[in-house]
């Protein structure tokens, strides 16, 4: 259900129809649906007040290779970015999962809405337990691949790229026996019957899943404005912890780093864990603190990376190692 989060007085509409970019996949649509929905009615604005403008990414594009070997995160940001800096679009909408931690300055993330299910699901056994012994695992996340392979280290991991359809057509095809989805994207999909979410007790998210952010120009105030209304506090601070562990932990697209972060009162408890991305070697570690206390990401990674031993390690390059 949409919050409305309706003001008192509701903001007057812009003169023209504000553009919202987004990639075209079904996922990316329906976050940009969601988000578009939200301003206009936390404005009391018409609908096509805001008008969606689909982008194919080059992380759409390209399929046959693992993101990590063609070139990360940038890839489904790199066309957004290119249209908000000439001004085709007004702002963008990301998954924040995907999304680099390091951002142009000129760029905000003026928004996050409302943190979906942070929990993958697995598709094709009820549990990682039930998995057949040695069946074969499909992904091309390292998080996915090494938290598997140090619970089942009997598996193999197979390369899985694509939406949501083409993975599981590709499940439903033989090339994998098993394959992991996050419950978030299944949901906007309206596919929550399909498999079987992981408790995070078990089974740690990848840093942001499950949350839509909203970015535009940082010299855009107006747009920052709007944008105020439908940013969700509490998810903008659970990601802004989880981004910023990322940095400090100095990891990339190859570095299998899988947390979950729970709000307790004014605080959050972010417990993270860090894989070779083999899976045999794993290192833990848990930090609570106060929302807006900016050091805590950067002493949790810190403590893991002291921690950590040499087959982590060398995935990352934070501050505990220099």
């Amino acid at each position: 259900m949409i919050q409305t989060f309706l003001q008192d007085s509701p903001a007057q509409a812009p003169a023209t129809a504000l553009r919202l970019g987004t990639r075209q996949s079904p996922l990316a649509m329906a976050q940009a649906h969601e988000a578009r929905d939200r301003l206009c009615a936390a404005h009391g604005w018409p609908t096509e007040t805001v008008e969606i403008v689909p982008v194919i990414a080059s992380g759409d594009r390209i399929q046959d290779r693992p993101l990590a070997e063609i070139g990360g995160k940038a890839l489904w940001t790199k066309e957004l970015d290119g249209w908000l800096a000439s001004g085709e679009i007004d702002f963008a909408v990301h998954s924040m999962k995907d999304v680099e931690t390091i951002r142009p300055a000129e760029l905000t993330i003026a928004a996050v809405l409302p943190r979906a299910d942070v929990r993958d699901v697995l598709v094709g056994a009820e549990s990682v337990a039930a998995i057949p012994p040695g069946a074969r695992v499909g992904t091309s996340a390292p998080r996915r691949a090494a938290q598997m392979l140090h619970a089942r280290p009997d598996l193999s991991i197979v390369p899985f790229r694509g939406n949501v359809a083409t993975r599981l057509a590709k499940l439903q095809a033989g090339e994998a026996d098993v394959t992991l989805l996050a419950a978030a994207g299944l949901a906007r999909l309206n596919q929550t019957g399909v498999g079987h979410p992981l408790p995070t007790d078990h089974w740690l998210p990848a840093p942001a899943q499950g949350a839509i952010g909203i970015e535009c120009l940082t010299a855009r105030a107006d747009l920052r404005g709007w944008l105020a209304a439908i940013d969700h506090a509490p998810t903008h601070a659970a990601v802004r912890a989880e981004r910023a562990l990322l940095l400090a932990l100095g990891g990339n697209c190859h570095s299998p780093i899988a947390l979950h972060t729970q709000a307790d009162g004014d605080g959050l408890t972010l417990r993270a864990a860090l894989f070779s991305p083999d899976g045999a070697l794993r290192v833990e570690a848990t930090e609570r603190f106060s929302v807006g206390d900016e050091t805590a990401p950067a002493r949790l990674a810190d403590r893991l990376l002291a921690e950590a031993p040499e087959g982590i390690r060398a995935h990352f390059h934070g501050t505990a190692l220099h």
